[in-house]
């Protein structure tokens, strides 16, 4: 299923109300960064007032997470080594990742797959 069939699937499934007749999946894309991290900064320079704006944004809102300050908020495979990582969050399980930032035409590339492919598992 593509990012946009999900999005009109879960149009559909909204309510008049705004209400689910049905639970949705929460997804989100988890930025785990650190304080000083120069490749954060170069994302967060070209990617980040952008992101919420697309379709890869709606399907799955950007959370930071800094690894200095505790506990990952969901159960990812392995620990970040390397910042920036991005993982991709459904119901609090980690579904992929891409480690470090490869500029802007990979990571929309990367991210499109990575969305793509889960919602090929739903």
């Amino acid at each position: 299923m593509t990012v946009f069939k999900s999005l009109i699937l879960a149009l559909v499934l909204l309510g008049a109300e705004g209400r689910s007749s049905v639970a949705l999946a929460e997804r989100f894309l988890l930025m785990a960064e650190r304080p000083g991290c120069t490749w954060c900064e170069r994302f967060n320079k070209e990617l980040a007032a952008i992101y919420p704006k697309t379709v890869e944004g709606v399907a799955a809102p950007l959370v930071r997470y800094d690894i200095t300050q505790g506990k990952a908020p969901a159960s990812l495979v392995s620990v970040v080594h390397f910042t920036p990582t991005f993982i991709l969050i459904e119901d609090g399980i980690e579904i992929g990742r891409i480690e470090g930032y490869p500029g802007d035409n990979f990571f929309w590339s990367l991210l499109s797959n990575m969305l793509e492919n889960s919602d090929n598992k739903l």
